[in-house]
């Protein structure tokens, strides 16, 4: 039987539960061990907010065991909740293990010219908000060490910082309204949300963040305000003043050059991401993600054609095929065919064009919608069927083929070679128009970087 794998936690819960930590020590005066972090999307409709619960188990499958134990906040801080507002529901809680806490903000952070002021002696980032609140704002600031389980990207390992920063003038600011949380604006604090060093800032349209600001994202932003609001009313007593966490990442800059990023217009750093908060191994969902916002982005930067490659070489050689195309019009879809065609045929691209190499070439004319090899097995008799019509030789030969490049180099050697792989592409292309619902242009490469058909 195999192993069940290990679930991650996103950018997003990362932020959230730095930011957590991080009040927790302005608020309780002691930096936590661990914190329970609340988890997207949140449902409306309970008077308290409901208290963590031990979910580790949603990062380590062996720890299944402890799911069902509840370590639920006190009773004092849900009856001060219930008498304060309305709190919406969180998904789930995920107890994630605190990296640094201290006071002050992050090193990052008070080295960086746009927010050095701030912080710097006799300086000021805030006034007086209320009676009981001093004119001086303090900080802390706290990191968690982000873990994709047995999915990891390139941010896995990051150190995900925030720097809260209490009793400062929100005034020019701005952040998550009360409303985004369902919360009672009366008895929450006004929270800020932003990024510094690390996280990157969008240069252009067709993301879910406006053109200016920082990469982090709704989804993301909606759960640090909840977190900052429940922790507000949990971490010691009495009202809280306004909130301000600043979210950043020390190699984010570096670690952005492996990611999306830089194509997707997105500069400086990496992006807060998460929907759900956790990260299934090799999700779909979040591959598909990245597809229509890569998509969304091209069509919103006015790209007239779209290129999509099953991977980093196969786009490579489309790349050098239309050198005049930006980066940000090509897109490797992977095994997301039909997906993949489907989204960008319903987008206003002029031209659309699919670069591959020979396996998924054929199983694309075999009508696979997702060609993935645990999904989608070669029908080497369907490919002998194609040779025998071309009167190609070696038929019997690839019908016993194991694999497809395998096939293609009996194709590349037979006379007849070259029409079985012409009548290949033919159905491929076929089969493309049909998910995208229009023409596409076909590709087909081979490893040693040869173009091989071009329809």
């Amino acid at each position: 039987m195999a192993a069940r794998l290990r679930e991650g936690f996103t950018t997003g819960s990362a932020a959230t539960g730095a930011a957590l930590a991080a009040l927790h020590l302005l608020r309780a005066g002691c930096a936590p061990g661990h914190v329970d972090v609340p988890l997207p999307p949140f449902s409306s409709g309970s008077s308290t907010p409901s208290g963590p619960r031990d979910v580790a188990a949603d990062v380590a499958a062996d720890a299944a065991a402890d799911a069902a134990v509840d370590a639920v906040a006190t009773d004092g801080a849900n009856d001060a909740a219930s008498e304060r507002g309305d709190f919406p529901t969180p998904r789930g809680w995920l107890r994630l293990e605190v990296a640094v806490c201290g006071h002050g903000p992050a090193p990052e952070l008070a080295a960086w010219p746009e927010f050095a002021p701030l912080f710097a002696e006799g300086g000021s980032c805030g006034h007086a908000v209320g009676a009981g609140h001093s004119a001086h704002p303090r900080v802390a600031h706290a990191s968690i060490r982000k873990d994709g389980g047995d999915d990891p990207d390139a941010t896995s390992g990051a150190l995900i910082t925030a720097t809260v920063v209490e009793n400062f003038a929100m005034a020019g600011h701005t952040g998550v309204a009360n409303a985004a949380t369902g919360t009672d604006a009366a008895h929450s604090p006004a929270v800020s949300i932003e990024g510094g060093p690390g996280v990157g800032r969008v240069t252009l349209p067709g993301l879910p963040v406006p053109v200016g600001e920082a990469a982090v994202n709704p989804t993301p932003r909606q759960q640090i305000a909840f977190a900052m609001r429940h922790g507000a009313l949990v971490f010691g007593a009495g009202p809280c003043p306004p909130l301000r966490v600043i979210v950043s990442v020390p190699e984010g800059e570096r670690l952005a050059r492996q990611t999306f990023n830089p194509r997707l217009g997105i500069v400086g750093g990496i992006s807060i991401l998460g929907t759900q908060g956790t990260v299934r191994p090799y999700s779909h969902q979040a591959w598909k993600a990245t597809i229509e916002q890569g998509l969304a982005v091209a069509a919103a930067t006015g790209c007239r054609d779209m290129g999509l490659t099953t991977g980093r070489r196969s786009e490579r050689l489309l790349m050098d095929k239309y050198p005049h195309m930006p980066q940000r019009s090509f897109i490797q879809v992977a095994d997301f065919a039909a997906f993949s065609l489907k989204a960008a045929g319903g987008m206003p691209f002029d031209n659309l064009i699919w670069g591959c190499f020979f396996g998924k070439l054929v199983k694309l004319a075999q009508g696979h919608a997702y060609t993935h090899a645990r999904h989608a097995e070669l029908d080497m008799e369907d490919l002998a069927r194609l040779c025998r019509q071309c009167g190609a030789s070696c038929a019997d030969q690839v019908r016993h083929c194991v694999t497809a490049a395998h096939a293609l180099e009996l194709l590349l050697q037979d006379k007849a070679g070259n029409d079985v792989i012409a009548l290949t592409g033919q159905k491929a292309a076929a089969v493309a128009a049909n998910f995208a619902g229009r023409h596409v242009r076909l590709h087909l490469f081979h490893t040693d970087g040869r173009e091989l058909l071009a329809l």
